[in-house]
């Protein structure tokens, strides 16, 4: 087989497979997501490539390995700290928040 291999777009595991759209709130602003993708997919189809940052040297973290091993990409969801943004579907009216409890704005 020459050139990389695509696949064809219903099987595309990087394309929600429902598109139906709703809104839910990212640091207070409201934005559009689809049904299928996870926290992180829509964190990232935003431009945020890191959301938290480490305790101490306060270095920026976010997305890491993408499939639950770690807890790089950790935020708070509906006021549950510690999700992984990597392995929670997003739903519709979720408010997500990349600082945690007490962090400041």
């Amino acid at each position: 087989m020459t050139g990389p291999y695509l696949l064809p777009a219903h099987l595309d595991p990087a394309r929600p497979r429902h598109q139906s759209a709703f809104t839910v709130e990212v640091d207070g602003r409201r934005v559009v997501a689809r049904a299928g993708q996870t926290v992180a997919a829509v964190l990232m189809s935003l431009g945020l490539t890191s959301w938290r940052e480490t305790g101490g040297r306060r270095r920026r973290r976010g997305l890491f390995c993408g499939i639950g091993v770690c807890s790089e990409c950790v935020l708070v969801v509906n006021g549950t700290p510690d999700v992984r943004a990597c392995l929670r579907p997003v739903e519709a009216g979720d408010v997500i928040s990349t600082r945690g409890p007490g962090e400041a704005p």
